[in-house]
């Protein structure tokens, strides 16, 4: 029998569906691929797609220490983090988390989208007003779906807007990004939190990309701008700066108690393996000590921004996140195309993660990048900028 032959049973409500999906997402000009998926690059190529900005994916400490967590077999709970008593491996990387940014309280998560999905659904319901940055990451507005809040965007940054929203609507949670994933713009945390604060509403930042990065010992923008104690949740994936994928949730509050029994991602996960709660626990402590990482990443990043500007490009970037904005499919796929062909792969984003005809070819810095990458990037992406059949808004 061919089983192949059970895929013409689907019922034409899922049928058409599924097509349409085949037909919007995956082009037949890329070989039958989505049109994130462009050449595979070589060992030689200028890598620009990971979020390890401070390069620490293959450091040795923090090898060292994952291996000798799997080779000293410790136990590992194969179960939902609720049957977890208060005194494991967990708590004590937890705590290091917690003191790390000055809050009262971390839980982990196994990603930051769970960390960000379960949070929302713990602190919001159909009853809560929910302001969410437009430029917001994905988890932050599915996780107020799911909880049936009612959801107030606001323009991106824009604290006048956020302001006349609330008062508009009344008293809610306030959601934003430290640095935002898409463009790399910086939220003005010290007025949104002021705002909030004013209106009687609690406030959320997600710091997945500038937790290791800013701030002394990389604690991150909310830590150096002294408002830690002001805001009432941070939550980050730590596939990010932390090189491993995982994810927390930070609570100046008792929600901290609450999140495990509430979150169903939580309520229904696996909890984190002891190997990979030691690495986190050795990343951290690798990551405190990578101030001159954290300068190169700094340095890098203002020399491509500054570069990239004077060739003409319009650049939203106050960070390390740099977004090369190319509009509709063909262009983007263009773009992609003459930048992979010189040895530069960056990321495309399209839908659903930017509008429809808003796509992005982001370059995601990091910290081990040469002078001589960055004449490279910046000599490609001029030659992009004057190709008659390539453009840039």
């Amino acid at each position: 029998m061919n089983m192949l032959s059970d895929h013409s049973c689907l019922p034409n409500f899922v049928k058409q569906r599924i097509d349409f999906y085949v037909t919007d997402l995956i082009n037949k000009k890329d070989n039958g691929r989505n049109l994130v998926l462009g050449m595979k690059p070589e060992s030689t190529d200028i890598i620009l797609q990971s979020n390890d900005y401070l390069s620490l994916s293959n450091h040795p400490k923090i090898i060292d220490a994952h291996v000798r967590s799997l080779t000293s077999r410790k136990d590992t709970a194969f179960m939902s983090n609720v049957f977890l008593h208060g005194d494991g491996l967990d708590k004590n990387v937890e705590q290091e988390l917690a003191d790390y940014t000055g809050f009262q309280s971390c839980t982990i998560a196994p990603s930051g989208w769970i960390a960000n999905i379960g949070l929302l659904q713990t602190i919001c319901d159909s009853s809560t007003n929910v302001y969410i940055d437009f430029f917001a990451h994905m988890s932050m507005w599915e996780g107020a779906r799911i909880a049936g809040a009612n959801i107030h965007p606001f323009m991106h940054n824009n604290v006048r807007h956020l302001r006349r929203t609330i008062k508009r609507n009344g008293p809610g949670i306030v959601l934003i990004d430290s640095i935002y994933s898409t463009v790399g713009t910086i939220a003005p945390l010290i007025e949104i939190i002021e705002a909030a604060k004013e209106l009687g509403c609690a406030i959320v930042v997600d710091e997945s990309h500038s937790l290791g990065t800013h701030g002394e010992q990389g604690a991150g923008l909310v830590h150096s701008l002294g408002l830690t104690h002001k805001v009432d949740f941070l939550t980050a994936s730590l596939a990010k700066t932390f090189a491993y994928r995982a994810g927390a949730v930070w609570c100046n509050n008792e929600t901290g108690q609450v999140v495990p029994y509430v979150s169903f991602p939580s309520i229904f996960s696996s909890a984190m393996m002891a190997c990979e709660l030691d690495r986190i626990s050795a990343t951290l402590t690798v990551i405190k000590e990578s101030d001159h990482a954290r300068a190169n990443l700094a340095h890098n990043a203002q020399q491509v921004v500054s570069g990239l500007k004077s060739i003409g490009f319009e650049i939203r970037s106050e960070s390390q996140i740099i977004a090369l904005e190319t509009a509709e499919k063909t262009n983007t796929r263009k773009v992609r195309d003459f930048f992979e062909e010189r040895g530069v792969f960056g990321s495309v984003f399209c839908t659903p993660a930017t509008p429809d005809n808003k796509n992005i070819l982001r370059l995601s810095l990091n910290s081990s990048l040469t002078k001589k990458d960055i004449d490279k990037i910046l000599s490609v992406a001029d030659d992009a900028f004057s190709h008659p059949d390539l453009y840039f808004i």
